[in-house]
C-alpha cells in the first residue's frame, strides 16, 4: 500500500433525489469491513474507545493511542489507512451543537425518499467481532470490552449483528461503496471532499427530525459518540456545555452522569428523566431543537422541579444514641470560658482559710505521705477502709513540687490546691455532658452555674478528699461514652476510667447501672457492638483486678478460718473482704430524723440545689421514661442522681461529706429541665424573637436572686446578729485555718518533740514533716485501734498520754467511735487533764490539754 491513499471519490446524486450509499456517512467508532466476498485489511488501527484486535498483528505505522482510557467513552474514530496519520480527535462534525442521539430510534422516512441500505454495525466493539467469528450474540447482551477478540471476518448471511443495531435478522448488510479495503473514512463525514452533509433534516422541506435519527424506518443509527459497551447514558446532559436541558429530552450517549451531578461547566442535570434506548419513536411532526439557557438563569422546568423542594428550616440533628451532638459554637466557647473562670473564682478564693482543716483530709495527706516518705500505703497497718488509689494520686501529685507537702505552706493546702485543679477539669467535663446530653449550651450553662457556686460544692469540693478524685474519674468516664463516635479508644479509656473511680471511692458503684445502660444504647446495632460491650466491662475490671491482686499477694484477701462474724474480727491480719463486709453491714439510722446531716448540715448550706434538684430529677426520669428513645439524655441524667441519692437514704452510715457526689448529678438534672421549660416554637414572628431573649433573661434573673438573697447563702447570708454580709466562704475577715496554724505554734514552742500526744488527722502532717518532728503524736482514732500504737506505746492506759490536742467536734467523734468501749482510757485521761489554751470563733473550738 502507498502511504499517499487518498480517499474515495462520492458518486454523484441519482435523478430522484436520492443518495448513494458513499452519500451517507459511516457510524463512528466503525472502521468499514469487508462483507461477503472482501478481505478485511490488516494493519488498519483499531478504533478508540473499543478493545483492539489482539490476534491481529499491531499496526507499526502508527504511534499507539495512549490517550483513551480501557472501558471509558472516546472521542470518534479518526482513523484512516495504514501510513496514513490519524486525524486529531474533534467533535462530530455531523451533529449541530444542542441536538442529542438516541440510540435505536428511529424516525418515519421522508416523502419521496427510497430507504436507504443498511449500514454496516459496529465492527469495533466485542460484539460486532462475535458477529463477524460467526458467533450468534443474544439481542440485548452487552458486549465484553477488555478481552481480545478473534480476527474480524465477514458477517455470514443469517447472523444477528450486536444489540440495539437496525440490521434486520436474516439479511446482511451491504458493504460501503467506496471504501477502499484497508482504510476507514472519518466519522460522520460525507463521501463529497470538503462537504458534509446535513444531518437532522428529512426529505420534506420545513420539517425537523430528531438529531442523528435514521431515514430508514425502524432502523436506528449509530451514536454521536461512542460508548463504552454496556454503559448507559443518564438524563439531564444537554449537548451544549454548562446549558441546562429540559426534563424529557433525550441526552447523548457516551456522558455518564448520575442524576444531580455536575456536568461539564458546573451545572446540575434534571433528575427523573429515563433515556429510551433500543426502541423506535413515534415519528415526529416537529421536534423543536434543544432551547439554550442563558448563562446563570434556570430553565422553567428547573424552576419548577425544584419549587417543592423547599423546607422550613430545620435546627441542627440531635440524637445520643447515634452521637449526633450539635457543635458548639461561638456562644457555647464563650459560655465554656466563663463557666471556667467562675469555678475558679468561687473555689479558688480564701482556698487555704475557708473551710476548717478536717479529718479525713488530714487522713489522706498522711497516707499520700507514707506513700512518698516510706514508700506504704499507710504509716499505720493499713485495713483496706478505703481502696488507695485516691493518696497515690495524691502522692503522684506532691512528689514533684519543689518542697513536696510544704510547696503551698503545709501537707493540706498543697492538697486543696490540687483540688482546684480538679475542680476546673470537672466544670469542662460536666458542661461537656450536659451540653452533649441535651443538646442546648444553656442547660450546660446553668449546671456549671450551680456546679461552681452551690455552698454545698464551695465547702465540700474546696477540701481534700477522695469524692472529689471519684467526681472526676466518673465524669472523664461519662465524657468518653459521650463520644461522636464510639470507638475502641474512647470504650477502653472510659472503662478505664470507671475502673479508676471504683478503686478511689467504692461508692462510684451507685453509678455503674447509668453508664452499663448508655453503653449499650450507643453500641446498640453496631458491627462492633459485641467486642465493645464485652471490651468496656474487662477495662474497667482491670484497675479492680490489680487491688485485689495486692490483697491476695499479701494473704489479706480474705479472714483467717474464712471467718466473717462482725463481733470478733480476724486478730491474726487484716482482710479485705471482712472489712468490706463489715462497711456494708454498718448502720447509723435514717438522714430525715432532725438530727440527721439531711437538717444540720446539708439544707443549711443549701436548700434550693437540694429541694429543687430532687424535683429536676423526678421529671428527668418521667420525660425519659416516656420516650426512651429521643429522650435518653434525661433518662441518663434522671438515673445517675436517683442511684447515688439511693446509697444515701439506704439507712447505713453516712458522714458529711458523703453528698459530694449528688451535687453536680443534681445540677446536671436542673440544667436540663431548665432548658426543656425554657425551649417551645412559635409561630408569631415577634413571640419567636421574643423567646430567644427570654432563654438567656429568665436564667441570668434566677442566678441573680440566688446571688443576692440572704436566704439561699449563695453570695450573702444572715449573721447571728442578724445583719446580711458576705457569706462565709468568701467572707475576707474569717480565716479558720488560722485558727489552727495558731494552735500549732503553740504546740511547737511549749510541748517537747518526745511528748506522747493524742490528737486528730488534721494536724498529722505538720507534726510528722516538718522540723521539728513529733514520732510519738497519734491520733486518737489510730491509738484505740491499731494494735502497734495502742498495745505498745500507750499500753491502753491514761497515764502513758502526755498531752491531748483537741480539734473541732473532736469530742463527740471520740464519743461515736467508743461504742465498744475502745476509747474508754482515752476519754479518762481527758478528764484528768488540765486545758492549757483554747481559740474560739463562732461555733469552732480549738483547744490543748495537759494530762496530770
Amino acid at each position: 500500500m502507498s502511504d499517499n491513499t487518498t480517499p474515495s471519490r462520492p458518486a454523484a446524486l441519482g435523478a430522484e433525489g436520492r443518495k448513494t450509499a458513499a452519500d451517507k456517512k459511516t457510524a463512528p467508532n466503525e472502521s468499514t469491513t469487508p462483507t461477503e466476498g472482501t478481505t478485511s485489511a490488516e494493519g488498519t488501527a483499531p478504533a478508540k474507545g473499543t478493545t483492539p484486535d489482539r490476534s491481529a498483528p499491531p499496526d507499526r505505522s502508527a504511534p499507539p493511542d495512549r490517550s483513551a482510557a480501557p472501558d471509558k467513552s472516546a472521542p470518534p474514530d479518526k482513523s484512516t489507512a495504514p501510513g496514513k496519520k490519524t486525524a486529531s480527535a474533534r467533535p462530530d462534525r455531523g451533529i449541530a451543537p444542542g441536538k442529542k442521539t438516541t440510540p435505536g430510534t428511529s424516525t418515519t422516512p421522508a416523502k419521496g425518499t427510497v430507504p436507504a441500505k443498511k449500514t454496516t454495525p459496529d465492527k469495533s466493539t466485542a460484539a460486532a467481532k462475535n458477529a463477524a467469528a460467526g458467533r450468534k450474540t443474544a439481542p440485548g447482551d452487552r458486549p465484553m470490552t477488555g478481552r481480545p477478540t478473534t480476527p474480524t471476518r465477514s458477517t455470514a448471511p443469517g447472523k444477528t449483528t450486536a444489540p440495539n443495531k437496525s440490521a434486520t435478522p436474516g439479511k446482511t448488510t451491504a458493504p460501503t461503496r467506496s471504501a477502499t479495503p484497508g482504510k476507514t473514512t472519518a466519522p460522520n463525514k460525507s463521501a463529497t471532499p470538503g462537504k458534509s452533509t446535513t444531518p437532522n433534516k428529512s426529505a420534506t422541506p420545513g420539517k425537523k427530525t430528531v438529531a442523528a435519527k435514521s431515514a430508514t424506518p425502524g432502523k436506528t443509527t449509530a451514536a454521536a459518540k461512542s460508548t463504552a459497551p454496556g454503559q448507559k447514558t443518564v438524563p439531564g446532559t444537554s449537548a451544549t456545555p454548562g446549558k441546562k436541558t429540559a426534563p424529557g429530552n433525550k441526552p447523548m450517549t457516551g456522558k455518564t452522569t448520575a442524576p444531580g451531578k455536575k456536568t461539564m461547566l458546573g451545572k446540575k442535570t434534571v433528575p427523573g428523566s429515563k433515556p429510551m434506548t433500543g426502541k423506535p419513536t413515534a415519528p415526529t411532526k416537529k421536534t423543536a431543537p434543544t432551547k439554550k439557557a442563558t448563562a446563570g438563569k434556570k430553565t422553567a422546568a428547573a424552576k419548577g422541579a425544584e419549587a417543592p423542594a423547599r423546607r422550613p428550616r430545620r435546627g441542627p440533628r440531635f440524637s445520643v444514641a447515634r452521637g449526633w451532638f450539635p457543635p458548639l459554637g461561638t456562644k457555647g466557647r464563650i459560655a465554656l470560658i466563663l463557666s471556667l473562670l467562675t469555678g475558679l473564682v468561687s473555689h479558688g478564693y480564701h482556698l487555704f482559710r475557708y473551710p476548717l482543716y478536717l479529718t479525713d483530709e488530714g487522713i489522706y495527706m498522711q497516707r499520700a505521705w507514707s506513700v512518698v516518705r516510706e514508700t506504704s500505703l499507710s504509716p499505720y497497718t493499713y485495713d483496706y477502709d478505703h481502696a488507695p488509689l485516691g493518696w497515690i494520686t495524691l502522692a503522684g501529685w506532691a512528689f514533684p513540687l519543689p518542697k513536696q507537702f510544704e510547696a503551698f505552706g503545709n501537707a493540706i493546702n498543697t492538697g486543696r490546691f490540687l483540688m482546684l485543679l480538679v475542680h476546673i477539669a470537672s466544670v469542662y467535663l460536666l458542661f461537656e455532658i450536659a451540653r452533649r446530653l441535651s443538646g442546648s449550651v444553656l442547660a450546660a450553662t446553668v449546671t456549671s452555674f450551680l456546679f461552681n457556686v452551690s455552698p454545698l460544692a464551695v465547702y465540700f469540693q474546696r477540701q481534700v478528699l477522695l469524692d472529689n478524685l471519684m467526681i472526676f474519674w466518673l465524669l472523664l468516664s461519662l465524657f468518653m461514652l459521650l463520644r461522636r463516635e464510639v470507638t475502641i479508644r474512647s470504650v477502653f479509656g472510659g472503662g478505664m476510667a470507671l475502673g479508676i473511680a471504683l478503686i478511689t471511692k467504692e461508692n462510684a458503684i451507685f453509678f455503674v447501672p447509668s453508664f452499663v445502660y448508655l453503653l449499650y444504647r450507643r453500641v446498640k446495632g453496631s458491627a462492633s457492638s459485641r467486642f465493645t460491650s464485652t471490651l468496656w466491662p474487662f477495662a474497667a475490671a482491670t484497675p479492680i483486678g490489680a487491688y485485689v491482686t495486692y490483697a491476695l499477694l499479701k494473704n489479706e484477701l480474705l479472714p483467717s478460718g474464712f471467718d466473717f462474724d462482725l463481733n470478733n474480727p480476724p486478730a491474726d491480719h487484716v482482710s479485705l473482704l471482712y472489712t468490706l463486709w463489715w462497711q456494708l453491714n454498718r448502720n447509723q439510722g435514717t438522714l430525715f430524723s432532725h438530727t440527721g446531716l439531711l437538717q444540720t448540715s446539708w439544707l443549711v448550706r443549701d436548700k434550693f440545689l437540694l429541694i429543687a434538684g430532687v424535683c429536676a430529677m423526678v421529671i428527668c426520669l418521667w420525660i425519659g421514661l416516656r420516650d426512651r428513645k429521643r429522650n435518653l439524655g434525661f433518662l441518663v441524667a434522671g438515673t445517675l442522681a436517683l442511684g447515688y441519692a439511693f446509697y444515701l437514704v439506704r439507712g447505713s452510715v453516712v458522714l458529711d461529706f458523703y453528698v459530694t457526689p449528688l451535687i453536680p448529678m443534681l445540677a446536671l438534672n436542673l440544667g436540663m429541665v431548665t432548658d426543656r421549660l425554657l425551649k417551645g416554637t412559635f409561630a408569631n414572628r415577634f413571640i419567636r424573637g421574643a423567646h430567644s431573649v427570654t432563654r438567656v433573661a429568665v436564667p441570668s434573673f434566677a442566678a441573680f436572686l440566688l446571688l443576692a438573697s440572704p436566704a439561699s447563702g449563695y453570695l450573702v447570708h444572715t449573721n447571728t446578729e442578724g445583719h446580711t454580709q458576705i457569706a462565709d466562704q468568701y467572707q475576707s475577715k474569717i480565716n479558720l485555718t488560722g485558727m489552727q496554724h495558731a494552735q500549732i505554734a503553740w504546740v511547737r514552742k511549749h510541748v517537747p518533740p518526745n511528748s506522747r500526744i493524742i490528737m486528730d488527722d488534721d494536724l498529722w502532717g505538720e507534726l510528722h514533716d516538718i522540723r521539728p518532728f513529733y514520732p510519738y503524736a497519734h491520733s486518737h482514732w489510730n491509738a484505740s485501734s491499731d494494735p502497734d500504737v495502742r498495745d505498745k506505746l500507750f499500753k491502753k492506759r491514761w497515764q502513758n498520754v502526755d498531752y491531748i490536742i483537741m480539734s473541732n467536734k473532736m469530742r463527740r467523734s471520740m464519743m461515736l467511735n467508743n461504742s465498744d468501749g475502745r476509747e474508754n482510757w482515752i476519754l479518762q485521761a481527758l478528764r484528768n487533764s488540765t486545758r492549757v489554751w483554747s481559740v474560739t470563733e463562732g461555733n469552732i473550738r480549738l483547744e490543748i490539754y495537759r494530762v496530770q
